[in-house]
């Protein structure tokens, strides 16, 4: 990701959100307006920061830009905390960032992965890839031993299973949208890891859905959310998901948890499919002994 030319679209794509009635602005103008949305010096005015300085940040020159020039455009815009937090990345990257390689799954980590037997649960890394699954997960969203590697992504499953976009129903626009709004934070936050816009430009070329949400510019960080999905197999199920930060593991984004509440329909139905599904948990890596 060229951070200039997505600063330049983010911001551009937040003024459009504002009109500067919605800002206490008074309208000026014959009735027409070239630019949707607030214009330049609309925003510099309300942020208190010269229009040339805010030009500059905008067109990706502002390299020596404040984080309290930053809050107040950000105030200004009216963004989320999420975006906030963006849009101090892309303007002030964390300089020395190395990327960090892929590594098997410690050994530790997959015994927990593997003593989960009633909690789905999914190892992703640092581009939403998955790395490794336990049988529970493998019940309940895909076969993934069975995927292509390159294709063992949450990005693919949304867009380009369609099972998994018929389990998930109603609700799968919010998903998609609310997976995009992830993966645009991430390929921010590991700069150097080219797997993130290899994966997006791959979905982009197979998704009409998918692009246009990309081009949305949506930035959103999902820790936890919950489910009803209508499984092929047992019907209804409700799970919640969190997503479980692992500090140890750099490389990775995190464990994604899925639980049914105790002594509830689901998780009786999550039971009956995990004792009779055939489908695989990870391999095992090889032991260095």
């Amino acid at each position: 990701m060229d951070r200039a030319v997505e600063l330049n679209e983010f911001l551009k794509s937040r003024r459009a959100r504002l009109r500067p009635d919605d800002v206490g602005l008074p309208y000026r103008g014959n009735g027409t307006r070239r630019v949707r949305g607030l214009r330049r010096e609309e925003l510099a005015l309300l942020a208190g920061v010269s229009v040339t300085h805010y030009t500059r940040l905008e067109q990706g020159r502002g390299q020596n830009v404040s984080a309290e020039v930053l809050d107040a455009i950000a105030g200004a815009l009216r963004l989320s905390g999420d975006e906030r937090a963006y849009l101090h990345a892309l303007a002030r990257p964390a300089r020395g960032s190395q990327e960090v390689t892929s590594a098997p799954i410690r050994p530790g980590l997959r015994r927990l992965l593997d003593s989960l037997v009633l909690t789905p649960a999914l190892v992703l890394g640092r581009h939403a890839n998955v790395v490794g699954w336990n049988t529970p997960a493998a019940a309940v969203f895909a076969d993934f031993a069975a995927l292509p590697e390159e294709r063992r992504t949450i990005g693919h499953l949304i867009f380009l299973d369609e099972e998994i976009r018929r389990m998930h129903g109603e609700g799968w626009t919010r998903l998609a949208r609310e997976h995009v709004a992830q993966l645009r934070v991430l390929a921010v936050r590991h700069p150097k890891s080219p797997q993130v816009m290899a994966q997006v430009d791959a979905i982009c070329r197979e998704s009409p859905e998918f692009r246009r949400l990309w081009h949305e510019h949506h930035v959103a960080v999902a820790t936890h959310r919950d489910y009803v999905l209508d499984h092929p197999v047992v019907g209804e199920l409700r799970l919640s998901a969190e997503l479980v930060a692992l500090p140890g593991d750099p490389e990775l984004q995190g464990m994604d948890l899925f639980a049914a509440e105790p002594g509830s329909e689901s998780e009786d139905k999550l039971r009956r499919l995990v004792a009779t599904t055939t489908r695989r948990p990870s391999p095992r890596q090889p032991s260095s002994r």
